[in-house]
């Protein structure tokens, strides 16, 4: 009970200068946060390379196609004993993050760093269809949680700089701190707060500065996007926006099913059930190729070379499935990038029958495939803003923004119609189901200072602080309006803008976290 109390006092003693602490500390997540995953990312890079490599000589050899195989298998045993060794780097790693911030993960920082970078590898060598943008953020919010432990902040600290280094791992790896910023905040930490946004922009800039002396500061994507769409034809993008909505949709539903089928097959060894998207990956490497990792190459075939309806919609297909039979398994790898792959193959296929049937302009077709990224990860993700700023940083033009914003709130407003959860929400509820995860009791005494921006229109909105139905034993350390500091009384009436900043139990931070999605923030029931 005296070392609570101690760091109760602590905490308070600090938060007056905490922002100024934070950006500094910011600065640093960055620095680590980015080397690891420009570290992560030359690794897959160079997995890329062994793998072409390996096809292209195994290709017509009917020994070393045989050789391969048995490769792709050990690989699949090597997988599957780093999952066992350490299981929290399964997956993309941002349900993980996420449920480590709401307070129902502890795992070890060092073993899901080493974990998850060794598997990461192992997976793109194999071919599995799957993406470093999840795995980077798992790996920069590890690197911040990293550098608290080694500097003993305590958990208020500790959950901004496990933010600031997923967005940090975010810039890094796409060359986009602007959307690693608005990842950070929109999906991970879920706040606004000022606390967080500054400490995020340093962490951010700090990872790309370091990304970009590396790799350099050309886009992800060279799409020849020379005119923007008249508003003439922008009822071609709330149409594109629809599609993407529902496909989205669809796209959540058949990933959530593609674990199911695996938890269905749970009687087998977990090698041998790691061994199929390895095993497919062999066979898809002597038939189609293009499906396999990451998916650049599928895209820069798109604006490249002038594919048929046909073999867009094959290749479509194929990326889809083989996406679904990866990260269904478990694996270490994202979805975000193979999703942007199909929203550019959508936008593909959708351009191809406008201008064949309808006769829009073909010089115009590269601006569909880029509002399908951004419709079609707006609508499966249900981060809009984070989707809009990250295509238009991939293609190195923010002209397009409209456009980009009218086709994802479209995708958006489609699948909140049709009642789907955003898919990380999805991982994260099946996740933490699956390890019926609850917080240790020897952390229950500890305590986090959370603060949060009162919304407008939010149901926090005028109400007193008595009304907001804090968890019980919830210190409220002060309410701001501007550059005023009120007395945090029980009748105090809140307004829209006021922070609020409260001290919570950790045995509380799920039952926090509720008051401030459903109080604290505006959503529309």
């Amino acid at each position: 009970m005296k070392d609570i109390q101690m760091d109760t006092r602590h905490m308070l003693g600090r938060y007056g200068s905490l922002r100024t602490q934070l950006v500094l500390e910011g600065l640093l997540v960055g620095v680590c946060a980015g080397l690891v995953s420009v570290l992560y990312r030359y690794a897959l890079a160079c997995a890329d390379q062994i793998r072409n490599t390996a096809l292209s000589l195994s290709a017509g050899n009917p020994l070393r196609m045989a050789g391969w195989f048995l490769i792709l298998i050990l690989l699949a045993l090597l997988v599957t004993w780093l999952l066992k060794w350490e299981p929290m780097i399964s997956g993309s790693g941002i349900p993980q993050v996420e449920a480590e911030i709401a307070g129902y993960l502890r795992p070890s920082w060092y073993r899901v760093i080493a974990g998850k970078i060794v598997g990461g590898f192992l997976c793109i060598v194999g071919g599995l269809s799957l993406g470093r943008e999840g795995p980077s953020i798992q790996l920069g919010g590890m690197m911040g949680k990293g550098i608290s432990k080694g500097l003993k902040r305590f958990r208020l600290e500790e959950h901004f700089l496990i933010t600031c280094g997923a967005s940090a791992g975010l810039s890094a790896a796409f060359n986009a701190p602007l959307a690693g910023v608005m990842f950070a905040l929109e999906e991970v930490h879920k706040s606004f707060s000022p606390l967080v946004l500054l400490s995020c922009m340093a962490a951010s800039l700090v990872a790309n500065y370091i990304s970009s002396g590396i790799f350099g500061m050309q886009p992800v994507f060279s799409f020849p996007v020379n005119d923007m769409i008249p508003l003439s034809g922008y009822a071609y993008i709330v149409v594109l926006g629809l599609i993407c909505g529902f496909l989205g949709v669809f796209y959540n539903k058949i990933l959530l099913l593609s674990q199911t089928a695996y938890k269905k097959i749970a009687f087998l060894p977990q090698a041998v059930r790691m061994m199929i998207p390895f095993v497919c990956a062999g066979v898809l490497g002597f038939v189609m190729p293009e499906v396999l990792g990451g998916g650049h190459e599928m895209i820069a075939a798109l604006y490249h070379e002038n594919l048929a309806l046909t073999a867009i919609l094959v290749l479509l297909a194929g990326k889809f499935i083989y996406s679904m039979v990866s990260f269904g398994s478990g694996a270490p790898g994202g979805i975000f990038f193979p999703l942007l792959v199909l929203g550019a193959y959508i936008g593909g296929a959708y351009s191809t029958v406008a201008v064949d049937l309808f006769g829009f302009d073909h010089d115009l077709v590269a601006n569909l495939i880029i509002i399908a990224m951004a419709a079609l990860f707006s609508a499966i993700v249900r981060a809009p803003v984070t989707g809009i700023v990250l295509i238009s940083e991939m293609t190195g033009s923010f002209s397009h923004l409209m456009s980009l914003a009218t086709a994802s709130l479209v995708a958006y407003i489609t699948a909140e119609m049709l009642r789907s959860k955003p898919v990380y929400e999805s991982l994260t509820e099946r996740l933490l189901a699956g390890r019926n995860v609850k917080i240790a009791k020897g952390n229950a005494g500890k305590k986090s200072i959370i603060t949060s921006i009162i919304e407008e229109g939010s149901a926090a909105d005028g109400c007193t602080i008595r009304e907001l139905g804090l968890p019980e034993d919830t210190l409220v350390i002060s309410v701001t309006r501007g550059e005023d500091e009120l007395i945090p009384r029980g009748n105090l009436r809140l307004k829209a803008g006021d922070t609020l900043a409260t001290m919570v139990r950790e045995r509380d931070l799920a039952a926090m976290e509720s008051v401030l999605r459903h109080k604290i923030s505006f959503e529309e029931e």
